[in-house]
């Protein structure tokens, strides 16, 4: 989700309201992607990258996110969406962390869409973290090298759990993954947008949407 900036610079306005729009736009494609029976969505909330920003912009992403889940959370309950969280999230503030864990806790037994946010979240350091965890089977002996596989790569990302990527849609005319789902997208289909993220909208994931279902995808086959 990219261009809350670039869309407040565009309306002058400061990047705080830029953001804020950007969460609205969360509010109304989450809503869409649960009509539209989408099994699960990932959001890259909040980057590994993101802490170099200005102090008072990190600060007005981390107040949006606690009012975000104060103000959703019911509504996650009560329409079936279960909420996972990739990244290294424990490394937030306190209370964000227990604002997090009480959500987690809440929604864990829904089972109508999945809604993972990426926290504090690099796909290098989340493939490092895996790789570290593996080699821990190893040094005690719960596992032997050449019995590694993908299966066990898997199983170790944040990710576990959720199906595999089918489409990861990149917005703002940016022509990147920017560190996001690296493992996962392997054989994923890329859509990009020039569409800057608080204009995106259901017509536009419908857009993204019908170009998916017109690929032909082999996965590497003829």
């Amino acid at each position: 989700m990219d261009g809350n900036g670039r869309w407040a610079k565009k309306k002058h306005l400061p990047r705080a309201l830029g953001h804020k729009k950007g969460v609205e736009a969360v509010r109304d494609i989450v809503r869409v992607a649960g009509e539209m029976g989408i099994e699960a969505m990932t959001l890259y909330a909040f980057s590994s990258e993101n802490w170099s920003r200005p102090a008072d912009e990190v600060s007005d992403l981390m107040g949006l996110l606690r009012q975000y889940i104060q103000s959703d959370i019911d509504e996650f309950d009560e329409n079936g969406i279960r909420l996972k969280v990739i990244g290294n999230y424990k490394a937030l503030d306190g209370d964000i962390v227990a604002l997090i864990d009480k959500a987690l806790e809440r929604t864990a037994n829904n089972d109508r869409m999945t809604l993972a946010i990426a926290l504090n979240y690099g796909a290098q350091d989340e493939m490092l973290r895996a790789v570290q965890n593996i080699a821990t089977s190893v040094k005690q002996g719960d596992l032997e090298p050449d019995q590694i596989n993908i299966n066990h790569m898997s199983s170790a990302l944040d990710t576990a759990g959720l199906p595999p990527l089918d489409l990861l849609i990149r917005t703002s005319g940016e022509l990147r993954l920017s560190n996001f789902l690296l493992w996962q997208s392997a054989y994923s289909e890329l859509y990009f947008t020039d569409t800057l993220w608080p204009d995106f909208d259901k017509r536009e994931l419908q857009r993204a949407l019908k170009s998916f279902g017109d690929r032909d995808r082999r996965f590497g086959g003829r």
